[in-house]
């Protein structure tokens, strides 16, 4: 169960290159909202993640 307290950071490395292949696709003229989108959503994870294990800890 010890690995539960990290699995949160997945979602930030994941934001994390959701927002890089956005940047990318958006030099080469793509469109980028949906992988956008994906990194908003995996920021909100994260956050919404990390409040509920700090919540489960206490």
């Amino acid at each position: 169960m010890k690995i539960l307290r990290y699995v949160h950071y997945l979602y930030l490395v994941m934001a994390i290159l959701f927002l890089y292949e956005g940047i990318v696709k958006m030099q080469q003229d793509e469109n980028p909202i949906v992988v956008f989108l994906f990194a908003a959503v995996a920021i909100f994870m994260f956050f919404f993640r990390r409040h509920f294990s700090n919540k489960i800890q206490k």
